[in-house]
């Protein structure tokens, strides 16, 4: 089997390339124009297994088209994306452009180029604002109303998926709805966690991300970002999911879709943690104490965000390893750690 991996580079699509490389023979191909990705990781995942990356940008379609052609691509797993909320909302042409117009294109060249797989990178903003949230979570058939252009670029992708493959009996997709994804490569080295790869580009807007960049002094302090959302304690609740187990239910779609239909899979722990909450439990992951600043709410931000899972469970049999916020904030520190040899 012929994979290609767009955003391989970057944060989620490097872990799902690396296990790949590990646990399977496909023939992989990473294309990423490395805006957010990172060389250096590509050269880490080089010393698992040898792979093709092609550095280009989705909006050069002609390229993009001999691309899969070229490599005979069978299955194409798509997470080159914008993610920023707020810079969406402030230029929102570039996620529309980068998102739904590029995903379109890439969906195209699929079907022309007999691709039998697609599995799309989307995101739970597609859900905006829940309200009258049910006790399990949010689940697949949750009313979807994005708040924010990236959300709604999202959804956009998801349509153009889901009305192509209704006409195209041999082009089967799979839509993994983000909840917060966070953490790094699991890997022991001397019994110590000992990550490879993790969570590279600067300036990241991921809580956990940040938090290591505090308790490592790379930032003065964070914030905080609204405490009057109608939740226990004021802060944003959601659901955070390591990176690898993520990475394992890709990989399971791959051989999923052989024998069955296309589908929408929630992507979460089915349970919340709130911002304090992963602030407290990051100082003890780090064993610091940094500095925290209580300030406004970010524009289309959501109060609470809390995946139902149980389909994904039930229907692809996933189990997840580090369901533990501990664990995740741990390998992200130890991750920010390294990437301060590194750099």
């Amino acid at each position: 089997m012929n994979i290609l991996i767009t955003g391989g580079a970057g944060y989620i699509g490097s872990h799902v390339a690396k296990q790949l490389l590990e646990t399977t023979t496909y023939n992989i191909v990473i294309l990423d124009n490395l805006s957010t990705g990172s060389i250096k990781t590509l050269d880490t995942l080089k010393t698992i297994r040898d792979f093709k990356f092609i550095e280009l940008d989705l909006k050069e379609f002609d390229k993009v088209n001999n691309v899969l052609k070229e490599n005979n691509i069978n299955t194409i797993m798509h997470f080159a994306a914008s993610i920023v909320v707020p810079e969406s909302v402030e230029n929102p042409l570039k996620y529309y452009i980068n998102n739904t117009v590029n995903t379109t294109n890439l969906i195209k060249c699929a079907v022309e180029n007999s691709v039998k797989k697609f599995i799309f990178s989307s995101t739970a903003a597609v859900y905006g604002e829940p309200t009258n949230i049910p006790q399990n979570g949010i689940d697949e058939k949750y009313p979807t109303s994005p708040i924010n252009p990236y959300g709604m670029s999202k959804l956009m992708s998801e349509k153009v998926l889901q009305d192509t493959a209704s006409l195209n009996d041999n082009f089967k997709y799979m839509i993994f709805r983000y909840f917060n994804v966070a953490g790094a490569d699991i890997n022991y080295e001397d019994n110590k966690l000992t990550p490879r790869i993790g969570q590279s580009f600067p300036n990241a807007t991921h809580l956990i991300k940040i938090a290591s960049e505090c308790a490592m002094g790379k930032r003065e302090k964070m914030s905080i970002y609204g405490d009057d959302f109608d939740t226990n304690d004021g802060t944003g609740v959601r659901d955070y999911i390591h990176v690898d187990d993520l990475a394992d239910a890709h990989i399971k779609a791959i051989k999923y879709l052989d024998n069955n239909a296309s589908e929408i899979f929630n992507a979460g722990y089915g349970k919340g943690h709130s911002v304090k909450e992963v602030i407290d439990v990051a100082k003890k992951a780090t064993d610091t104490n940094f500095k925290v600043d209580i300030t406004s709410r970010r524009d289309g931000d959501s109060a609470m965000l809390v995946s139902d899972n149980r389909k994904i469970k039930s229907k692809m049999s996933w189990v997840p390893k580090y369901e533990d916020l501990e664990l995740i904030c741990k390998s992200a520190y130890e991750w920010e750690k390294k990437l301060g040899d590194i750099n």
